[in-house]
């Protein structure tokens, strides 16, 4: 049993929707079917798919009878950065998915997970998770070891308690150096895989971010969600005309750098409250030295 806490932002959605946008891995009909099932509550009662959800409402989402997926225990080495008996903080790979999903059953980081601890319950193909990133996305993740921990690192990331800092290479000089993205995203009618910066409807998507530093022809830059939507920073940082190096989803360039395998974004630190004690811990990592190698290069070239 998965359980979130609606924030203010996402008040006044059908639950149906609401249930996609925090789980796009699965449709609207899918999370409608399960509603009619009796298999996503609110505040423990069975509600209609037009329900309209409120601040604070508890969203129970029941997948285990519907899914096929599972996460089997799997041993693969993990990079851990911190951990106690309610929560694990890892720093994922570049190339590593989350969790399984259809075309991905294996290898991913709960499949590790699973074999390296117990994790929360909830949909058996992804215990513990309460955020994620993209595949090509290396960084840092916290995991809930335990329901306490899910629910309320959850509720941290519903309010926006938790701060999630990325820092990327992206194409050309940002103009200006600093600023805030306020731009909503949807899915794109073109490509339903991709997402897009849309004028009207969509969903709130507010990124901010600051140039850390600048080489020829690109630019390192911080980004701090503020919102967390599906490719945010990919797709904010591409309608800015400066996609991310690498990033062979939104950026039409290819990458002219040698052992890049994906988007040149880390999820390079994380600050949240711990969920028994309530006291604020940060952590951050240094960048991948794939990463490293391409600014290295970057730097010699400006000399």
């Amino acid at each position: 049993m998965s359980k979130i806490v609606v924030s203010s932002e996402n008040a006044g959605l059908r639950l149906d929707v609401f249930c996609e946008s925090i789980d796009p891995n699965h449709t609207r009909s899918y999370f409608k079917r399960l509603i009619d099932e009796g298999k996503i509550l609110v505040g423990g009662k069975k509600e209609k798919a037009g329900y309209k959800v409120s601040t604070g409402d508890t969203i129970e989402i029941d997948y285990v009878e519907a899914e096929v997926l599972s996460a089997k225990p799997e041993d693969i080495a993990l990079d851990i950065v911190y951990e106690d008996s309610d929560i694990i903080v890892v720093n994922k790979p570049q190339g590593m998915v989350v969790h399984p999903a259809p075309g991905n059953p294996s290898g991913t980081l709960v499949n590790a997970l699973a074999y390296h601890t117990t994790l929360s319950t909830g949909a058996e193909y992804r215990p513990g998770i309460v955020h994620r990133i993209d595949k090509d996305t290396a960084g840092l993740l916290v995991v809930a070891k335990n329901d306490m921990a899910h629910a309320n690192l959850s509720s941290q990331i519903s309010s926006k308690r938790a701060k999630r800092t990325y820092v990327a290479l992206v194409q050309g000089t940002m103009n200006p150096e600093s600023g805030t993205i306020d731009k909503n995203i949807d899915r794109s009618k073109r490509d339903r895989k991709k997402y897009t910066v849309v004028d009207s409807g969509g969903r709130s998507a507010i990124t901010h971010y600051r140039t850390l530093d600048r080489y020829r022809g690109y630019s390192l830059v911080e980004f701090t969600l503020e919102t967390g939507r599906t490719h945010q920073i990919r797709v904010h940082a591409a309608y800015m005309h400066h996609p991310i190096v690498g990033d062979s989803t939104y950026n039409p360039n290819p990458c002219k750098f040698s052992g890049v395998h994906g988007q040149l974004l880390v999820a390079k630190k994380l600050t949240l409250m711990h969920p028994r004690t309530g006291k604020e811990m940060t952590f951050e990592i240094d960048l991948p030295p794939y990463f490293v190698e391409v600014l290295n290069k970057l730097a010699k070239e400006a000399n």
